[in-house]
């Protein structure tokens, strides 16, 4: 029997942590959102390349003051079972499929991380690895990764229990929808999504479903394609032949030795799927209906940075790829989503069994075609696109029970549409309450009031919205006289920084100093003059900003950036004793505070705190590790052996002297 029951999943887990108060008003794109073609790429296929990215999260808050201290947590899960599978999903953290067990065999088809740690590769910061992530709206990581969705139960019409996932995305302003559920006896797990568009204009959609299962040398990962998209972090995205890249068969991925992406090229009309089969000939499997056509490969690569990237978001031995499904061709883009319209399909996730001799034979059609014949036996592609049609007699059904409840943003919007004499974004069978939460407070106030309310200059300066029918009630209630105060303007300016009023957001910004000095408008100031590379204007207002809120972490490492860049060193370690001893003990500090050492020639000093550094938040992408033990290593054969510190010692140095493996987080090594 089919059933679905929500209990408690405990992992050692790192604390979360609170989310940062300081708005990200510097850009933190993706890496997929800055990558130049090769001319090898059609014209055709790249016409929505750049389409719908994003350099901020706003309005969503970064979450970055995490740790790596794990302990025994109770996550709140939501269980589907039937006699040949059970799925797991953590609604509490974006509502990821945690785990995927085939019963019969006992065996996980995911990469059930046995840890929860976050790590810098998200555009809110914090992500973790493991099962498959739901990525909606913008390039990269869903804004809820790391954050509760509404959880629901209801019956389909022939009685199977279905779990309901759902939130209000405000970036693109949509709802979403994920409807999963496990028939009797189904040999798959079928999950539906559903986006809306409820504006009256076109917006840019984005969608990947993100799946990682375990690497192993046996694994080969196939797909209906003999071409894809090549991404090494290294320069362009080109188009190259599949299997074989380089002399090198990339569909096993421990042949590869540094992090890559291949986006395969399904040719129109042939079902899409993708699979990663370990030396028996079995694997998980994972298919959709039509719309969701992409396919795509992320390794870590063998190196020592893939290597490191890999036991820093779980344990030592736990490694993964990862293989996805998604709107577009490709992760650099988002697709034209028409006024109104509505993106629904059907996802299934199962385990196939094949051949090994075939699957994992040197002809690559013939590999893949044989999979593709068992992937019909698992789930054939009209009885997923009926299970489709079907689904439409339930999916505006209300849901039986809210399990759990999401954020008070969709409420929120809700509550404003009705205000203003809009249509509703959705229906009953999203229902997301009423907007009561702290969060939503100070907006429900500018709406029922006219007015938003004001708070002391060091408090919490609230949630951010950059809506643009937000954005005209906040202005035209401060033009009437209505809230017209320090806190008004902070927001204000943030609204007009994000719709590209750098101007306005600097008079908004400077009227509410006026008003009433805050560390959060000195704050913002700075990163005004930082992008405007007057580092020493900088640098003072972050010093000043800094000295209003000496308790606030962020805001400490900013300062700190500050002062490096305007070659002020000294000053940062005077700073350093002052600071509260947490903060002064945090990774990403000591990190800038062994970038000052150096700068003044402190090299042993250095060298002693770089063993065994940690810096939690690090970034995807990010060297300055592995590039501040180069510096040190310089320095040193600089003054041992009397030379200049020129291009040939920095090649010598990145060939004698390699990191520590801890501190090397190189998605590329060049030997």
């Amino acid at each position: 029997m089919s059933e679905l029951r929500f209990e408690d999943y405990i992992i050692p887990a790192a604390a979360l942590g609170p989310e940062n108060p300081l708005p990200q008003l510097d850009a933190h794109p993706d890496l997929h959102g800055r990558i130049p073609l090769d001319p090898s790429v059609p014209e055709e296929e790249g016409r929505y390349v750049g389409f719908g990215g994003r350099s901020t999260c706003l309005p969503y808050r970064p979450q970055d003051n995490y740790d790596r201290e794990r302990v025994p947590r109770a996550f709140h899960a939501a269980v589907l079972e039937n006699e040949i599978l059970r799925a797991t999903f953590l609604p509490e953290l974006g509502g990821r499929l945690w785990s995927l067990l085939h019963k019969p065999s006992g065996r996980e088809l995911l990469d059930a991380n046995p840890v929860f740690q976050p790590a810098n590769l998200a555009i809110r910061n914090a992500w973790f690895s493991g099962g498959v992530e739901w990525n909606i709206g913008i390039i990269g990581h869903t804004p809820f990764t790391c954050s509760p969705i509404f959880a629901a139960r209801l019956h389909a019409d022939d009685g199977t229990p279905v779990l309901r996932m759902y939130e209000w995305e405000r970036l693109r302003g949509v709802p979403y929808q994920l409807d999963a559920y496990l028939p009797d006896g189904s040999l798959v797990l079928f999950v539906r999504a559903r986006i809306r568009n409820p504006h009256g204009h076109e917006i840019p959609m984005y969608w990947w479903s993100n799946i990682a299962v375990p690497e192993t040398p046996d694994t080969r990962v196939l797909v209906p394609a003999s071409s894809a998209y090549h991404f090494g972090y290294t320069d362009s995205m080109n188009s190259v032949p599949i299997p074989h890249h380089l002399d090198t068969d990339v569909s096993y991925t421990t042949n590869l030795n540094h992090a890559m992406d291949f986006f395969f090229r399904i040719p129109p009309g042939r079902r899409p799927w993708i699979t990663a089969l370990r030396g028996d000939g079995s694997g998980l499997a994972q298919t959709s209906t039509a719309r969701l056509r992409g396919r795509k490969l992320f390794l870590w690569g063998q190196g020592p940075g893939g290597r490191r990237w890999q036991e820093f978001l779980s344990v030592p031995g736990q490694a993964y790829i990862e293989i996805q499904a998604g709107l577009a061709r490709t992760q650099l883009e988002c697709l034209p989503m028409p006024a109104g319209a509505e993106w629904a399909w059907l996802e299934a996730y199962g385990l196939l069994q094949a051949d090994p001799a075939v699957v994992h034979g040197d002809d690559w059609g013939r590999a893949w075609r044989a999979a593709d014949v068992k992937l019909d036996e698992l789930i054939p592609q009209p009885e997923l696109d009926a299970e489709f049609a079907h689904g439409a007699a339930w999916v505006d059904r209300p849901p039986e029970e809210v399990v759990q409840r999401g954020s008070g943003w969709g409420a929120l919007e809700q509550w404003r549409r009705a205000r203003d004499g809009e249509a509703p974004f959705c229906g009953e069978e999203l229902p997301f309450g009423d907007p009561t939460g702290a969060e939503q407070a100070p907006w429900l106030a500018l709406l029922e009031d006219g007015a938003f309310p004001s708070a002391p200059p060091a408090a919490d300066p609230g949630a951010w919205m950059v809506q643009a029918e937000w954005r005209q009630k906040l202005e035209s209630a401060v033009r009437e006289g209505k809230g017209d105060h320090w806190l008004s303007w902070l927001h204000m300016g943030v609204m007009r920084c994000d719709a590209g009023d750098i101007a306005g957001a600097r008079e908004a910004w400077e009227h509410s100093l006026a008003l009433q000095p805050s560390p959060w408008a000195l704050r913002n100031m700075a990163v005004l003059a930082g992008q405007a590379e007057d580092k020493e204007k900088a640098a003072d207002l972050w010093l000043q900003a800094y000295r209003l809120l000496p308790e606030g972490l962020q805001l400490a490492v900013e300062c700190g950036q500050a002062l490096l860049a305007a070659d002020r060193p000294r000053e940062w370690l005077d700073i350093l004793p002052t600071l509260p001893l947490d903060i002064r003990e945090y990774g990403r500090i000591r990190y800038l505070q062994a970038r000052a050492l150096l700068a003044i020639g402190e090299i042993d000093e250095v060298e002693e705190m770089l063993y065994g550094l940690v810096v939690p938040d690090m970034r995807e992408g990010e060297v300055s590790l592995s590039e501040l033990w180069f510096n040190l290593q310089e320095q040193r054969l600089s003054r041992e052996e009397s030379l200049p510190i020129d291009d040939a010692l920095r090649a010598r140095v990145r060939k004698e002297f390699p990191p520590p493996g801890d501190i090397d987080f190189r998605m590329v090594t060049h030997e």
